[in-house]
This record gives structure tokens, C-alpha cells and sequence, in this order.
């Protein structure tokens, strides 16, 4: 990637400390969710959701280069309106959360069919054009939509409970880190199949918290929710204030010593 790409770039490094932000995410977006849902009118609540939401990704495609708060606001508002979508297709239109899988199995297949034939990668490495970062947006939104929907599945129609789900989906989160680690395994396969793994286990490690069914030890929703957004609020300052300090570094680094092999 030339030094022009690098900085058009649109999203973070992937580091330990993405995906400890990308789990904490996708946890805070169920319980948030679930919390809205059941505490205020629920189409109030996805209204109010899709309009924060499209404001948000709004705000991340418009800025010039990349922001962690921006960028980690619009992948929370995904979260939360991802599970609203996969709860409504279940909950208000009756479908089965087997099927409803599917259904974003089959969109998720189709976004990156859509975006490898125009774009002839799927790397995230390459998201530093607007066509690419709708791609990608479009595959977040169809990977949350896909894990709620997974998790469910798991832990209700097939009555694993949340804890089992947990651990089920743990494995599958690691499978391809470890594949990739000791066997080489592909690159992009492997992170876009961790990526949606992150969901289910997110969702499945709230749903274990907060619920008092299936295995869950009902702390309650909104309790999980108000710990998980510190938890993020916290990982985001520390992930801004380090971005910062490589930026000042490179800032202050003489001109001669950049040029120097």
C-alpha cells in the first residue's frame, strides 16, 4: 500500500485491542438493544436507532481520514440497530431464527460477491475509497444482522443456553486466529470469519449476563449495558490517545530520517 492509501485509510489497525473493542461492542449492542425494546416503544426505539445509526456512518464516510471515536461510534449504533433488525425479523414478523440465519447468511454472501467483483479484494487493508468503505459498512451491518440471529438460534431453538452458546462460539472465534497463526491460513478469510464470530459471542456472553433464563444469571439489561459502554468508553480513549501519539511521533520525525532506509 503506498503512503497515500495508508492515510486515506478509513479503519483502524487490527490489533488485540480491536477485537477487545469489537467483542465489548457487539455485547453493549444486544443488551442495549434488548433494554430499548422492552423498556419504550419498540418502533420509537428502531426509529430512533436508524436515525442515530445513518447519522453516524454519515459522519465516519464524510471525515477525511480516520477517527477512533467516529469510527467505533458508528460500529456501536451498528451493533445496536444489527440486533434490532435480526429481533424484529424473529420477534414481529415470526421468523425462525434457523431461517432468519440463513436469510443474512445468504445477504452477508452476497455483499462480498458484490464487493470482491468490483473491488477484486476484500481486504480491509484496502478500505481508503467511498465504494470500499460502503462495502464494508454493508458487510458490518450483514455480519451483526447474521451473528444476533446465529446466537439466538443457538441458545434458544436449539436450547444450548447462553453459557454453552459462549463457549461454542469462543472456539469458533479462535478457530481461524490459531489456523492462521500456526498454519498460515488466509488472511482475509480468516479475519472476516472471526469478524462475524465476534457477534454471537458478544451477544451470547450479554444474553448470559443479563438474562434470567436459559442459563443467564439476570443481572438485567441495563445494567450490562451501562458497564459495557464505560468499558468501551474506555478502551476508545486509550486506542485515541495511543493513535495520537503515533501521529505526533510521525509528525515530529525530521524529513531526513524518513527518507532514510
Amino acid at each position: 500500500m503506498s503512503e497515500s492509501e495508508n492515510v486515506l485509510r478509513k479503519v483502524p489497525e487490527i490489533t488485540i485491542g480491536f477485537w477487545i473493542i469489537k467483542l465489548l461492542s457487539t455485547a453493549m449492542g444486544e443488551s442495549t438493544s434488548d433494554y430499548l425494546v422492552f423498556h419504550m416503544n419498540p418502533y420509537i426505539a428502531v426509529a430512533l436507532c436508524g436515525v442515530v445509526l445513518a447519522g453516524s456512518l454519515l459522519l465516519q464516510i464524510l471525515v477525511r481520514r480516520f477517527s477512533v471515536a467516529i469510527y467505533w461510534f458508528a460500529v456501536v449504533m451498528v451493533a445496536v440497530f444489527g440486533t434490532m433488525a435480526a429481533d424484529i425479523t424473529h420477534v414481529v414478523l415470526g421468523v425462525p431464527y434457523p431461517l432468519s440465519s440463513a436469510a443474512f447468511a445468504a445477504a452477508l454472501a452476497v455483499v462480498f460477491a458484490l464487493w470482491h467483483a468490483s473491488e477484486k479484494t476484500l481486504s480491509i487493508h484496502s478500505i481508503y475509497t467511498v465504494r470500499r468503505e460502503l462495502f464494508y459498512w454493508a458487510t458490518v451491518m450483514a455480519t451483526f444482522a447474521l451473528g444476533t440471529a446465529a446466537g439466538d438460534m443457538t441458545a434458544a431453538s436449539l436450547r444450548l443456553g447462553y453459557l454453552a452458546s459462549l463457549v461454542l462460539f469462543a472456539v469458533l472465534f479462535a478457530a481461524p486466529l490459531i489456523a492462521r497463526r500456526l498454519w498460515g491460513a488466509n488472511e482475509v478469510a480468516s479475519f472476516w470469519f472471526a469478524y462475524v464470530m465476534t457477534r454471537p459471542l458478544g451477544a451470547s456472553f450479554a444474553d448470559w449476563m443479563g438474562k434470567g433464563y436459559l442459563g443467564g444469571l439476570g443481572i438485567g439489561d441495563g445494567r450490562v449495558a451501562v458497564v459495557l459502554t464505560l468499558l468501551i468508553a474506555t478502551a476508545v480513549g486509550i486506542a485515541a490517545a495511543a493513535a495520537g501519539r503515533r501521529t505526533r511521533a510521525v509528525e515530529e520525525t525530521p524529513l531526513i530520517e524518513i527518507a532514510l532506509p
